[in-house]
């Protein structure tokens, strides 16, 4: 690389708009949405798709809300024509899609597109050819007038062969390719020649789609672009603009949400980004940034996962676990402090007495697109407790007290740490079955026990293997838990004092299960906690007594 790549590379120009308006607006309604998977995103496919997967995910674009489905470059080739065609004769298109096709301002080009709609209700011919500087004289080695000249020359065909074929109802839009690295007045230009020939009206707009084909410039200045563009087109209200980035810059998303502050109706793209290079606009990502302000996006992304599913299957291309909203981990958290946010989040949340959505690391609720809150929390080594007892709660049910969980989480970090992975909820639950509940190897287990007595004055008698004999303890107590410690106390078993105890059931019904909690200290000053499960909530405060005096 350059220590000084100036002498390469050159900053993009500013855009003179010293009273541009778009930074102080915020996006308030959805714009119109145009799939471009089935053409640009075919396109970047190192494998195209067949006719099999191109009706496949058409049917996914129209599940989801799409209106507005670009399906293709009919005079690429066969596939793309028999595709499109098929389309319009199997009546496959609902009543509530348009269909879009793409074509380079040239006759035989133009007029293939055309064919291949033929018996369409209605459609949208796009047409473009590029006008940037670069490529008027590299590619082209043209002057400004010879390329308004193809502009102009690919209008008139569209007018005349939209005419031949008056049943359906036509929509034109045009692309000034490479508009963003293009001089602002001449696509301005040449889009104003090109309504002159087609002669829009607000009854009936022409789209002008001005493409950031490649980005090369922050997307401030793409903003700029777009609101100059639309100051100065003629007839605006005859005009819907549309943006079209790509993500060469890694803004592209952003360019499309500041593009729309800036004054467009329209926004292409592919789910989940995919397109040339490094992608186009990821629509998912923008519906649902516009989604989490509170603004109905108008698509419908409720089984993300199947979105996800049917891009993978019909592209080829896995979606990184990164993605925004879509991706494996996106609603995932491994690191402890970030658990406990989020754990804390979500009590709070079950305790608001309305449905505003605030927890902590997660901007959109995981319900909303499918996904469960299983995966939320995920546990390795660098868990902490607060991710741990969410684990065990969503999995058990149980609700390890506070100080509990800063115990339990030693444990499965230690195990963490054994095994060099990350941990399921299944792993966890065996960590607890050994470090609390009762095994064989445990000193004291029980086999039976009665209690009587009034209030303030209880005795428990109890049958209670003792390192595998099988013996009878008794003990006084204010209450069941002192008075089995009381009968511990007198048969070889630890000293313990109570510091804390809770208890709560697990589920409804009469088959519910009950938890207790007991927190204790030695008489050498060491802090045990013992848990006790059971249908009966006395039984598991025994339980429980009994875990704690084998740990201790």
């Amino acid at each position: 690389m350059l220590r000084d790549p100036s002498v390469k590379y050159r900053p993009f120009p500013q855009i003179d708009l010293p009273d541009r308006q778009w930074p102080s607006r915020t996006i308030t309604q959805p714009p119109r949405w145009l799939s471009t998977d089935l053409r640009d995103g075919n396109q970047a496919l190192i494998d195209p798709m067949d006719a099999e997967k191109k009706t496949r995910l058409f049917d996914l674009l129209c599940k989801v809300g799409l209106k507005e489905i670009e399906v293709g470059f009919p005079s690429a080739g066969a596939t793309e024509f028999d595709f499109i065609s098929g389309l319009v004769r199997t009546r496959r298109i609902p009543d509530d899609v348009t269909i879009q096709v793409l074509t380079q301002s040239r006759r035989d080009l133009i007029e293939k597109s055309f064919e291949s709609l033929k018996g369409a209700p209605r459609a949208i011919v796009h047409l473009y050819n590029a006008v940037s500087p670069a490529w008027r004289k590299i590619v082209f080695g043209m002057t400004r007038d010879e390329v308004r000249g193809i502009a102009i020359e690919g209008a008139k065909i569209l007018r005349d062969c939209a005419a031949a074929q008056s049943d359906t109802d036509w929509t034109f839009e045009y692309s000034p390719e490479t508009f963003s690295t293009a001089e602002l007045d001449f696509s301005v230009d040449v889009c104003a020649a090109v309504m002159d020939v087609l002669q829009p009206t607000p009854d009936k707009p022409i789209i002008f789609n001005l493409p950031a084909t490649v980005e090369c410039a922050t997307p401030n200045i793409y903003a700029d672009q777009i609101e100059w563009f639309g100051r100065n087109i003629p007839n605006r209200d005859s005009v819907v603009i549309s943006l079209h980035t790509h993500n060469d810059r890694g803004t592209g998303v952003a360019a499309a949400e500041l593009g729309m502050m800036a004054g467009a109706d329209r926004v292409e793209g592919c789910l989940l980004g995919n397109g040339e290079r490094t992608g186009n606009c990821d629509l998912v990502t923008v519906a649902l940034n516009m989604y989490t302000q509170g603004v109905d996006s108008k698509l419908d992304f409720s089984d993300i996962d199947e979105i996800v599913n049917t891009i993978n299957y019909c592209t080829n291309i896995p979606v990184h676990p990164r993605t925004p909203y879509a991706g494996d981990l996106v609603f995932t958290a491994f690191s402890g402090s970030h658990q406990d946010a989020i754990k804390k989040g979500f009590s709070a949340q079950a305790g608001r007495n309305d449905e505003l959505w605030e927890v902590p690391y997660l901007p959109i609720d995981p319900a909303d697109l499918g996904r469960s809150y299983e995966a939320v929390i995920r546990v390795n080594s660098q868990s902490g407790k607060g991710g741990v007892a969410w684990v065990l709660e969503q999995d058990k049910g149980l609700k390890l007290p506070k100080r509990l969980q800063a115990d339990f989480s030693r444990y499965v970090q230690a195990y963490a740490d054994e095994t060099s992975r990350e941990l399921n909820a299944a792993d966890i639950w065996q960590v607890f079955e050994r470090t609390y509940l009762a095994r064989d190897a445990d000193r004291f287990a029980l086999v039976d026990y009665e209690e009587s007595g009034t209030a303030g004055q209880r005795l428990f008698v109890g049958r209670v293997s003792v390192d595998g004999q099988e013996r009878s303890i008794s003990g006084r107590g204010n209450g069941l838990i002192s008075g089995v410690i009381a009968a511990l106390g007198d048969s070889t078993g630890p000293l313990l004092d109570v510091v804390d105890y809770s208890e709560h059931a697990i589920g409804h019904g009469a088959d519910a299960q009950a938890a207790a909690y007991v927190e204790c200290r030695t008489a050498e000053g060491k802090t045990v906690f013992g848990v006790g499960l059971d249908t009966d909530i006395a039984t598991a405060s025994v339980r429980a007594v009994l875990s704690a005096a084998n740990r201790a």
